[in-house]
């Protein structure tokens, strides 16, 4: 019973350990941004969102332990018109005031058939809606530096806005509408570990 028991106890601990594998990377807002284009009579608006944070679980033996949860502050969408940024701000579209935050936090990851591409699926909430989605996330490469260790994703999709209850258009005069209902993302994000500071030393005895 007594070797059972330790058999038992080391499982636990290497369970234990292997809970533990993943490392908390915090996405860095100054190097991440979402950005999105959209059908604008016959040309398409293009502008972002630089406001993106969030954590990252890491697993890197066994990326399906992995998780992501992402926060996106709606208030800093960014198209380059001052007053075309207002009217999204407003009710018509983001209405960034009752809604100040795009999210997203997974479910679920799994590997593609392409190299270092993750089905990434989860909760993606916008506009008070909130959907599940997968999205095709791409690791893009790791770093080590003397601020931590760093690493990127990038992923490319569409999202219907109309989905989301964000439904605003203009009918013209000759058919159609002013703006498509298809809006294509991207989003680039770069995120660190951060290296713990050595332990404090000891004070010196007093002489």
């Amino acid at each position: 019973m007594k070797f059972r028991s330790l058999i038992l106890s080391a499982l636990l601990l290497g369970a234990a350990s292997i809970a533990s594998a993943t490392d908390a990377f915090t996405i860095d807002s100054r190097h991440s941004e979402a950005m999105f284009r959209v059908r604008h009579f016959m040309s398409k608006v293009s502008g972002k969102f630089p406001d993106v944070s969030g954590v990252v679980n890491i697993d890197k033996a066994n990326p399906a332990a992995s998780s992501v949860n992402v926060s996106i502050k709606t208030a800093t969408i960014d198209t380059g018109v001052a007053d075309r940024d207002k009217h999204l701000r407003s009710a018509d579209f983001f209405d960034t005031d009752k809604f100040p935050e795009i999210s997203f936090k997974s479910t679920k990851i799994a590997p593609t058939s392409r190299k270092d591409v993750y089905d990434v699926t989860g909760d993606f909430t916008m506009h008070g809606v909130t959907k599940q989605i997968t999205l095709p996330v791409e690791v893009l490469g790791w770093q080590s530096g003397p601020q931590g260790d760093r690493v990127g994703f990038s992923l490319n999709t569409s999202v219907n806005r109309k989905d989301y209850g964000v439904i605003w258009n203009r009918a013209l005069d000759n058919g159609g509408y002013m703006l498509g209902d298809d809006v294509e993302v991207n989003v680039a994000v770069e995120a660190v570990k951060r290296k713990e500071a050595p332990p404090a030393a000891a004070p010196a005895p007093k002489q």
